[in-house]
């Protein structure tokens, strides 16, 4: 009898691993306890190299916001110059009948506007590129009443992984968190791991590495990876379960045909041990 029991907990004990899910489901387990808690400072995008952007110039002059606005009429446009220049990219806005020219920001950090020539914009927020704008327009007497729009064009993140539409989530707003970054994504599968979210950025040309515990509300307002960046990438990795799934052993252990084989053993040896 003795013998029956060794070989029947150990059997039970692979089994309950095998089919065991994760306890943390549930976001923010204890947000009750830092109700009223100060949240760190909002993080609003600043732009970098390679970074395109839209630049509106609205005024009561119809022609000077034409001399402003760099508008292409045909699908058929060439780009106009290197990086430094205004391109024309696909799902930028319309203006006029045509498609706004978006400005890239190059190696240097400038882009090239009209009249205006090289204007530093790397380490702006698109608010500070659109006021520094109006203010030379108006400083050079070029536009008297301006009001400059800049809008982000290619800002994204990518969000792999565990979640229900894992890909590019596109940025349009001025500050952007992991919590909006996977809604936009539909959410974690049932199968994703909250408390070890991983998001990857690059900062002065080096890689940093951040994890995130979506069950625990003050970790996730404390990271430093709540506010995202431009090309993040967040990785939501599997849970326990589904990684054993990916094994032998534990695949083995969560088909029928292995219980079934299990229970035959087990009868058999009760029957020689009576």
């Amino acid at each position: 009898m003795r013998l029956f029991f060794n070989l029947l907990l150990p059997a039970l004990f692979w089994g309950l691993c095998a089919c065991t899910t994760p306890r943390n489901v549930a976001y923010f387990q204890n947000a009750e306890e830092i109700c009223g808690m100060a949240r760190q400072q909002e993080q609003r995008f600043r732009l970098r190299p390679e970074d395109k952007i839209n630049i509106i110039v609205n005024s009561s002059d119809p022609m000077l916001m034409q001399q402003f606005n760099l508008v292409s009429t045909s699908p058929a446009s060439r780009s106009l110059g290197a990086s430094a220049t205004p391109r024309t990219v696909s799902g930028g806005s319309s203006v006029g009948g045509g498609q706004l020219l978006a400005y890239t920001v190059d190696g240097q950090g400038d882009i090239n506007f009209p009249v205006l020539g090289r204007v530093a914009v790397a380490g702006k927020t698109r608010m500070e590129v659109a006021e520094y704008i109006r203010e030379r327009l108006i400083a050079r007497d070029l536009v008297k009443d301006p009001v400059v729009t800049v809008e982000y064009v290619n800002l994204g993140v990518l969000v792999l992984g565990e979640v229900a539409r894992p890909g590019r989530v596109d940025i349009l707003d001025d500050h952007f968190t992991i919590l909006d970054a996977i809604a936009a994504a539909g959410d974690l599968t049932i199968i994703g791991l909250r408390e070890n979210v991983m998001v990857s950025r690059e900062v002065d040309g080096e890689d940093q590495t951040y994890f995130i515990n979506l069950c625990d509300r003050k970790a996730v307002l404390e990271s430093p990876a709540y506010y995202l960046q431009q090309n993040d990438v967040i990785y939501v990795t599997p849970n326990p379960k589904r990684q054993r799934e990916f094994r032998a052993v534990g695949n083995a252990f969560s088909q029928p045909a292995t219980w079934i084989s299990i229970t035959s053993l087990l009868t058999t040896l009760i029957l020689l041990l009576r």
